[in-house]
């Protein structure tokens, strides 16, 4: 919902959605803003935080760093992997998209000046990283007019779980008449709260047993955040500043951050995992702004550059059992001397990414009743991928080439550009009418190169159930055909393949002031979605998908009464659809259409002391002919090989029909300071976890959850003192939910304490949080 971005007695909301400077009630699109001030107040420190409180935001996540963002239901259960589709949502930190090929980065939230909520396709001014929407975290710039700072301590215990602790802290320092650097630091420490109970489990081609004795925890997931910021603005005459910014941040995890549901539990907050778990993931930024005019137009030239390096290690022992208790997969894994081993699997991940933009942008005044504002952008992004599937002491014969005891290796290279040229115009018809019309021109050039798959010797790449024997499929060395490495640390090439594509998207937009205090709007907009690569030769590259987006919206202010909203209908077309095939290869097809029609309200109350502010959408997203496994002009999915994934009228994945939040706040005053009470309560209603009805079953639905907030504090011009809990009720909301391999497979197969029933893993929200927090401003 809409809060206030800026001093909290104003009611001036600004933003920066149309790339420029605005008040949110002059803007005709659905926005949701919440500013510095308010961001502390709803304790928000990481991504998952704020998306409570954006009603058109969906967040599904997989622990710390590993989270895709979704806006109005626009997401058909994609698994975000390496070589898959692109987001449908584009994250910007200020002006640089710090969307990486697998989802955003997971910045803690601190002297940020607000995070902005973009709904809807917002590709003529942002491009392909923004068919569903886009989500703004801009920070606090650098301010020349005098030295001040702050720092804070949190103090907190997690219900069922350890300590944390988070310390941050900012300095504001002028070092010349109109220039200022601004340098802000932050350690986040999270306690866990999974326990890795212990569990054992015999493999049935050989009859090894295997425990994790050496891996039982308690509170085994924990995670430490941190972080720096240096920001420089410098006036260099009354026209043009420019504002470089260096920023980095480490994040350390330990453990899986999802209980799991199998014979081995019996409670919530457990796992059985046989293997080390966590991630490593760090990244810096470095951007930089040149603002300034030419004439009486503004001139803005922008860039910046991105590297991640992302660490993980990843239990895969679920994939071993089930594939062996089901089809023998175990009698394939042996030593040089022929003698069966431990079949047990892990995952030991290395991923890089690289990302560079740049944008120039030029805008007419403000104030003509003919506006323009248009530009060039290119980005380049690039990931290095490495995943090493490794199974202990197996014989050379069946070891990738190069690695150390790789039954399964994928090195590759992607590479994804986009070019752009775009231009929206603004005119006046008369005083309370204007008209907008926006076009944004794209090409894109994605590649993807390296290798993936088996050693030659290798002879177990896929079972056939027909004749029960395994098979080649064309992974590996084998597929290799004698072509040498191109991605250096891979043992030859069997994927070397190009996709491009170029095209128009539009927005057509007429806005209307009744009063000064209301407004309404009618939008038209498309966004679009790059095209990619499948890495399995025999399928071809998938095309890009569009959304069109056809909205009615309001925004109105009765003095101290807020109350803006939108409905909107989006068809989405051309999907991309993301499944498991053979061997757990992701495979995409652009294989449906859907329909997604819903409204999203906020309003805001606030009167001497008291506020109270609300938000709310409804999303009903459904597919509008069937899903077939192959695209076909007549939807006919009963051909041969054309199996049926779903049939028209199932409803979209990942988003709730219903959900809303409302946040009731009381200001008075304690002697010489002011006082708060703050009650918040936030709904998400449930969810599919999969499109697919098969898979759906097998898994499950997310259920509905509830929770509740709470903070009572003092504070006055030096200090801030507060109370908080988060999740009062100790609400046990799920996210998201998996299994480590085909549902099928790893979720219906046999376990070690049950004949039947598979290992699902589910992503569960941070349990009650209970903390204090001190501040001192200086």
């Amino acid at each position: 919902m809409a809060q206030e971005a800026a001093d909290s007695d104003s009611n001036v909301i600004v933003v920066t959605a149309q790339k420029r400077e605005q008040n949110l009630q002059d803007v005709p699109i659905a926005i949701n803003a919440i500013g510095n001030e308010k961001l502390d107040q709803l304790q928000v420190s990481e991504l998952q935080d704020v998306v409570k409180f954006l009603p058109s935001v969906t967040i599904q996540q997989g622990g710390p760093g590993f989270a895709q963002v979704y806006f109005r239901g626009v997401a058909s259960g994609e698994n975000a992997n390496h070589s898959a589709s692109l987001p449908t949502v584009g994250t910007y930190l200020d002006e640089m998209p710090i969307t990486t090929i697998q989802g955003a980065l997971d910045l803690h939230a601190y002297d940020l000046a607000r995070v902005e909520a973009l709904a809807g396709p917002q590709g003529t001014l942002y491009g392909a990283s923004s068919m569903a929407g886009t989500l703004k975290l801009v920070t606090n710039a650098p301010d020349p007019s005098g030295f001040y700072g702050s720092a804070g301590v949190e103090l907190n215990t997690v219900a069922h779980g350890d300590l944390g602790s988070i310390y941050e802290g900012f300095l504001n320092v002028p070092i010349a008449e109109g220039a200022a650097a601004r340098l802000v630091g932050w350690y986040r420490d999270d306690g866990g709260y999974i326990d890795n109970i212990a569990g054992s489990r015999t493999y049935a081609s050989s009859g090894i047993r295997q425990s994790n004795t050496a891996l039982v925890e308690k509170n085994y997931n924990d995670a430490e955040t941190y972080g720096a910021r240096l920001a420089l603005g410098i006036d260099l005459d009354d026209n043009w500043t420019i504002k470089p910014t260096l920023m980095g941040q480490v994040q350390n995890t330990q453990g899986s951050f999802s209980q799991e549901r199998s014979g081995q539990t019996k409670k919530e907050l457990q796992t059985v995992q046989y293997n080390p778990e966590g991630s490593r993931d760090k990244w810096i930024q470095a951007a930089l702004t040149v603002e300034g005019k030419i004439g009486n137009w503004d001139v803005t030239a922008t860039g910046g550059h991105l590297r991640r390096k992302t660490e993980t290690q990843s239990d895969y022992s679920d994939y071993a059992y089930f594939y062996d208790a089901l089809s023998g997969y175990g009698a394939y894994f042996y030593d040089n001397a022929g003698a069966l081993v431990n079949p047990n699997q892990y995952i030991q991940g290395i991923d890089r990414y690289k990302k560079s933009f740049g944008e120039l942008r030029v805008a007419s005044p403000a104030d003509a009743p003919l506006r323009f504002i248009g530009g060039l952008f290119a980005q380049r992004q690039s990931h290095n991928i490495k995943q090493n599937y490794i199974i202990d002491n197996i014989a050379d014969s069946i070891t990738v080439t190069g690695t150390g005891s790789n039954i399964w290796l994928t090195q590759q290279l992607r590479v994804d550009r986009d070019y752009a040229a775009f231009g929206e115009l603004t005119y006046d018809l008369t005083e309370k009418l204007s008209l907008t019309g926006g076009l944004r021109y794209y090409k894109f050039d994605n590649s993807l190169q390296g290798f993936f798959g088996y050693a030659a010797g290798y002879n177990g790449d896929k079972y056939d159930e027909d004749t029960g024997a395994f098979i080649k499929d064309g992974t590996g060395e084998a597929a290799c055909n004698g072509r040498p490495a191109i991605v250096e640390g891979s043992p030859c090439t069997n994927v070397d393949k190009s996709t491009s594509d170029t095209g128009f998207i539009h927005k057509i937009n007429a806005t209307y002031k009744v009063t000064d205090d209301v407004l309404v709007y009618a939008t038209w907009s498309r966004g679009f979605r790059p095209g990619g690569i499948n890495r399995r030769g025999t399928l071809p590259p998938y095309g890009s998908d569009k959304l069109d987006n056809y909205e009615l919206g309001w925004k109105t202010t009765f003095g101290a009464f807020r109350w803006n909203g939108a409905v909107f209908q989006e068809d989405w077309n051309n999907i991309q659809l993301s499944f498991l095939g053979a061997n757990g290869l992701t495979e995409i097809r652009n294989a449906g259409v859907a329909r997604i029609r819903g409204i999203e309200m906020d309003a805001g109350f606030r009167s001497n002391g008291f506020s109270l502010n609300a938000g709310f959408s409804y999303n009903d997203a459904e597919i509008r002919r069937d899903f077939c496994a192959i695209a076909n002009a007549t939807f006919d999915c009963t051909t041969t090989d054309n199996e049926l994934l779903a049939p028209s009228g199932s409803r979209l994945p990942v988003t709730a029909k219903v959900k809303g939040n409302a946040i009731a706040r009381y200001e008075f005053p304690v002697a010489d300071w002011d006082g708060h009470v703050q009650f918040a309560v936030n709904h998400t209603g449930s969810r599919r976890s999969d499109l697919r009805p098969a898979q759906n079953a097998i898994k499950g639905n997310l259920d509905a959850y509830t929770t509740a907030d709470f903070s009572v504090g003092v504070k006055n011009e030096a200090w801030a003192i507060e109370a908080f809990a988060t999740n009062l009720f100790d609400t046990r909301g799920v996210v998201n939910t998996g299994v480590q391999c085909i549902e099928t497979t790893c979720g219906t197969g046999v376990t070690a304490s049950t004949p039947t029933g598979g290992a699902f893993y589910d992503v569960v929200i941070k349990p009650r949080v209970i903390g204090v927090k001190f501040s001192r401003d200086f």
